[in-house]
């Protein structure tokens, strides 16, 4: 199934290292693991001239944990209703959040990509190697194990979910709040879509007056429009508090 043969070699300690104290794991083929951190932009070949990276691990990943999320925040807020907890969800499993929690828990370090390549945006190479990795998790060792992995070993430990229940999500409507006070027009633009890692791909900009403003992509067009609407406001904030001269 892999080209990546079984065995531990010694090139693979780093990986077993982060698995063991990251994931608190021992994998039973390692080889899952490695491709999970292979970018399209490094793919290997296999004997069949068949090109193999993450991508295919980062789509199922992304299926298993939304589902792990989902049956987390079910159970640990059994009073909120499901515009909350479809929230909640959106904001642990953005882009934003997995890049981030991608190079806090050290695993941006293991991904094999080409720096120096210009044929797609890295911009979410962290957070998609994320999932992969998740990916290979479940196909590893299943549902359950990947289940307990998730919830107590990166959502109990490595994520503050009381932080993110109070963190700022729809940037969308303030930014759309500023521009009625302000009275000025807003527009959101999808610039750009194709299909990644087999999924849409959505690049949003945002208008103001007709004058472009920040651009923010994501698989969905809702999660890209906040991310572009979370960098407008800031920089529009910032500028607001430059001192006049």
């Amino acid at each position: 199934m892999f080209l990546i043969k079984r065995g531990i070699k010694r090139e693979d300690k780093e990986l077993l290292k982060f698995l063991r104290n990251i994931l608190g794991c021992k994998p039973k083929n390692i080889s899952i693991y490695k491709l999970s951190l292979i970018h399209k932009s490094c793919s290997i070949t296999d004997s069949k001239g068949n090109k193999l990276n993450n991508e295919r691990l980062e789509y199922l990943g992304d299926t298993v944990l939304s589902t792990i999320v989902g049956d987390y925040l079910f159970k640990k807020y059994p009073l909120k209703g499901e515009g909350f907890l479809t929230e909640m969800r959106s904001k642990i499993v953005s882009r934003a959040s997995l890049n981030k929690l991608s190079v806090k828990i050290g695993l941006s370090k293991l991904i094999e990509y080409n720096k120096t390549s210009h044929s797609g945006s890295f911009s979410s190479v962290n957070g998609d190697a994320f999932e992969a990795l998740v990916g290979a998790l479940y196909l590893d060792r299943g549902y359950k194990f990947t289940q307990k992995v998730i919830t107590k070993k990166i959502l109990s430990i490595h994520l503050d979910i009381d932080e993110l229940e109070n963190t700022t999500w729809n940037y969308k409507s303030k930014i759309i709040d500023w521009c009625q006070k302000n009275k000025k027009k807003i527009s959101f633009e999808v610039v750009e879509s194709s299909v990644v890692n087999h999924r849409m791909h959505y690049v949003v900009q945002i208008l103001i007056d007709e004058e472009p403003q920040e651009k923010a992509e994501d698989y969905s067009i809702k999660a890209a429009e906040q991310l572009a609407a979370e960098k407008t406001l800031k920089k529009i904030l910032e500028n607001e508090q430059q001192p006049t001269t």
